[in-house]
């Protein structure tokens, strides 16, 4: 039985972990967790469902770097609901409630997850090293077409690798009476799978992002880069963007410092990573130490703060995004504020296609009528309907902040090609984003 309680730890879904059941059972633990896996997992299960919409139903986002984390979304959604949704179940009930299949299936959808955004954070790593330090060869491997073939291979390893749980859970029935989803193999066994899980899915990749963010580091902050291309239209598009913001504020505001998309996108992308290093760290190490201790550490208050840890490091992800992306903080925004102004264009072409008929009658009037006063009134009262509804759509415009509109004006001034942001990729991609940085956010 202490092999079972000992090996309990390792189950995202934490089903009694702790030894001390009056703790768990107590009503100031119960209203503690509840409320804090409720809170992250539901802001968790918004902001990832946020970030696949923005980046299947926003074209400019289809890069191969939001692709990489596209899936890491998807992974961690998979680990919110499978993982942080049924422990309310267990702290309200005290017991498992959801029979053999349940355990067989949410444990496996579990480590799935955790494995596949594990390897979704080791994909988009390789793929900004390779941007930034092999820009040439960037421009044939970094594409969203190998991006998918990339994570589909990356999502069929890991189901087939997480088919071993099928086979180490079971039901099992605690020393209060209560049953649990636990592992049914002995600690003997169960411990080198952990340990390889462990090496796989948490030492290797960090230890592969502290190498390789050292080179993108190297690159980005020591080296001067190479084969600078023509800012003029970046220059203009700042410009547009500058005068926006003027026109919005009625003030010559202070410039701001801001750093270049590449270093932006990695800088949010490191921070990515660390903080999957330091939130699984508390559960990690836990695990680690009750596998080789007789006597395991199972402190109610201090395993909830490492489910909770989990929970946060899969919903924390979309907050960094909206905070240091401008491109996704302008495709949050969008998902409102472009529908506003698809109403507001669809009510322009209402209006004036109204304004061309009343105008194909003016003339048959001012013939009937041989009145040119009534004729002029009715031009002036046209000009002012008309200036009055502009003056409104440009307010409108100006209120969204310039991210959709200036998104598309910069499409248009350049070609179809941006040489600070990046454009849609593909097999093809050839603009700068390819060779200079082309998978940026």
């Amino acid at each position: 039985m202490a092999d079972n309680i000992s090996s309990r730890v390792d189950t995202p879904t934490n089903i009694s972990l702790s030894s001390n059941v009056a703790v768990t059972h107590s009503l100031e633990y119960k209203t503690v967790s509840v409320f804090l896996v409720l809170l992250v997992c539901g802001v968790g299960i918004v902001g990832n469902i946020m970030v696949v919409v923005v980046v299947l139903t926003t074209r400019h986002m289809r890069t191969p770097t939001n692709s990489y984390l596209v899936s890491l979304a998807i992974a961690d959604l998979m680990v919110l609901v499978a993982a942080g949704l049924p422990n309310v179940a267990d702290s309200l009930t005290g017991t498992w409630i959801f029979g053999d299949a349940g355990c067989l299936g949410i444990t496996y959808f579990q480590y799935l997850g955790i494995n596949a955004s594990s390897c979704s954070i080791t994909a988009f790593t390789v793929e900004r090293y390779i941007a930034i330090c092999h820009p040439m060869k960037a421009k044939t491997v970094c594409t969203v077409s190998r991006a998918i073939r990339i994570i589909a291979g990356v999502w069929i390893s890991t189901c087939i690798y997480c088919m071993q749980w099928f086979f180490l859970v079971d039901i099992q029935v605690g020393r209060d009476g209560h049953q649990f989803c636990g592992y049914k193999v002995k600690r003997e066994l169960y411990l080198p799978i952990y340990l390889i899980d462990f090496a796989m899915f948490y030492v290797i990749p960090l230890l592969l992002a502290i190498v390789l963010y050292a080179f993108i580091a190297r690159i980005l902050y020591l080296s001067p880069l190479p084969n600078q291309p023509d800012t003029s239209a970046t220059t203009l598009r700042r410009s547009c963007r500058e005068s926006s913001q003027t026109v919005r504020t009625g003030r010559q505001g202070r410039p701001k410092k801001v750093l270049s998309p590449r270093k932006q996108v990695t800088k949010m992308l490191a921070v990515v990573v660390i903080l999957f290093a330091l939130l699984w760290m508390p559960y990690r190490t836990l695990v680690l130490i009750n596998s080789f201790v007789s006597t395991p550490y199972l402190d109610a208050w201090f395993v909830l703060f490492c489910r909770t840890c989990i929970y946060a490091n899969s919903a924390i992800n979309p907050v960094i995004y909206n905070a240091m992306s401008q491109k996704f903080r302008s495709a949050f925004r969008g998902l409102y504020s472009c529908q506003r102004l698809d109403g507001n264009l669809r009510s322009l072409s209402t209006i004036q296609s109204g304004i061309g008929t009343i105008r194909d009658l003016r003339p048959i009037q001012a013939h009937s009528n041989g009145s040119d006063g009534k004729r002029a009134i009715m031009g002036i009262s046209m000009d002012v309907t008309t200036q009055q509804y502009e003056d409104e759509h440009q307010e409108t415009v100006n209120g969204m902040g310039a991210d959709c509109y200036t998104d598309v004006n910069t499409t248009a001034i350049g070609g179809g090609k941006d040489l600070d942001e990046t454009s849609p990729a593909g097999d093809n991609e050839s603009d700068e984003s390819t060779i200079h940085n082309t998978t940026e956010t």
